[in-house]
């Protein structure tokens, strides 16, 4: 088992994940702000101002306990998102994951590549057991990028935020390394969606 200590570069067909730098601060600002992903992400009570958000970034590669990637368009390096791998417990060799993606990486497939890219190497690499995550009940088009990889839902905490008025829920999901090693992030979905009726 190793730390996160190690932060890679990763390569697909569409996306690099890549470290961050300090200089990916004025980006990720624009893509934080986004009204999308504010719409789908956990609100916070802090301010993202750009200096506190060059000292985030800037940092992701002295932490040993998680690993934060820039999700980076191929073709033209454009930097698009993030995934994280954090909350880590090397007893239970497990992890919790969360990404987002900006406006100008939606809709080509880069969140899903990144998504596999990033917990492919969370098993093969890392040696994790079980990757697990939350997201908003009403955020389908993470939910298919997170089935699509292999992701199973394992239960709904109902009603568990208030966002804008309303009363949202959270999916919890998880991938185990078996699930993993049998499919590697591209599971038989209509043999997964007949079994579950």
């Amino acid at each position: 088992m190793s730390d996160f200590s190690n932060k890679p570069v990763l390569t697909g067909e569409r996306t690099v994940l890549r470290p961050f730098t300090e200089a990916d601060a004025e980006v990720m600002a624009d893509i934080i702000e986004d009204p999308e992903v504010l719409r789908f992400t956990d609100e916070s009570s802090e301010e993202f101002t750009l200096e506190r958000l060059r000292s985030w970034y800037g940092s992701r590669s002295d932490q040993h306990d998680r690993l934060d990637l820039a999700v980076t368009d191929r073709s033209s390096g454009e930097l698009v998102g993030e995934v994280v791998l954090y909350e880590w417990d090397a007893a239970a060799r497990s992890c919790v994951f969360r990404t987002l993606i900006g406006p100008r990486g939606r809709n080509r497939g880069l969140g899903t590549e990144a998504t596999r890219l990033i917990v492919g190497h969370g098993f093969e690499q890392l040696g994790l057991h079980r990757i697990q995550l939350e997201a908003y009940g009403h955020n389908h088009r993470a939910l298919r990028v997170y089935e699509k990889v292999g992701f199973v839902v394992e239960g709904v905490r109902r009603e568990a935020d208030l966002r804008d008025g309303q009363w949202v829920d959270w999916v919890v999901m998880a991938i185990l390394e078996g699930e993993w090693a049998s499919h590697r992030g591209r599971p038989d979905l209509t043999a997964l969606n007949s079994t579950a009726r």
